[in-house]
């Protein structure tokens, strides 16, 4: 298996790689997150091993800029941040592994083989309602070949929507699934952030993809509106 392990403890870096080269591994090494996104995107790897907390590119924008680069190779974070939304921010984009500092080297090791089992995953598919492209993966939006800025929040409810084209949903499975389902919501916040993504999506470019179904939900034109 050949691995890149994207860590700026030279030390421990030089520890990891020895004992992973025991075990029958093939490692380079990078020690700031700029040369391991060089590297991952020019070569070809098994596995990628990247730290969060890198010079230069750190380990979340790694991730991101690679994926958006159409690089889907299995990356496991190895991390001393331990808290459950620095997870959630890796996991959303594009780590598909976390373990934390100290580690068990073993565990390291089942993991990485792991990975390797389950292989590179497929480039999600690129969402389209006429000219309007929505990409999971990068999580881009573009417009008539222009790019539009959205908020997380914008960018989820859009998703939702473009994944259910020409279907009017209603409100509550608007906020089932774009909002958390365990916290209570105000039904009008869905009438608040799909004003926000008209004015983005739509109004600019004298389109109206996002129609109402007056008293049962909202719909978005297959065609784009």
């Amino acid at each position: 298996m050949r691995v890149l392990l994207v860590e700026d403890e030279v030390l421990l870096a030089r520890t990891v790689r020895r004992g992973l080269v025991a075990e029958g591994f093939s490692v380079d090494l990078a020690h700031d997150g700029d040369e391991g996104f060089f590297l991952a995107r020019e070569h070809r790897y098994d596995v990628l091993v990247v730290d969060l907390m890198l010079p230069g590119r750190n380990g979340y924008e790694v991730c991101r800029d690679l994926r958006a680069a159409g690089v889907w190779t299995p990356v496991l974070v190895l991390t001393a941040k331990d808290g459950e939304y620095d997870q959630v921010d890796a996991f959303d984009l594009g780590a598909d592994d976390y373990l934390t500092k100290p580690f068990s080297f073993p565990v390291l090791v089942a993991r990485l083989r792991a990975l390797q089992r389950r292989g590179a995953p497929e480039r999600p598919v690129v969402l389209r309602a006429g000219d309007l492209e929505l990409d999971p993966g990068s999580r881009r939006v573009v417009r008539a070949g222009t790019p539009v800025e959205l908020t997380a929040r914008e960018f989820a409810l859009l998703e939702f929507l473009m994944r259910h084209p020409d279907e009017v949903v209603a409100k509550a499975q608007i906020l089932e699934s774009v909002w958390d389902p365990h916290v209570q919501n105000d039904p009008n916040v869905v009438e608040v952030y799909v004003r926000y993504l008209r004015r983005k999506i739509d109004v600019p470019f004298a389109r109206h993809a996002i129609q109402t179904v007056r008293g049962a939900g909202y719909r978005l034109a297959a065609d784009g509106g």
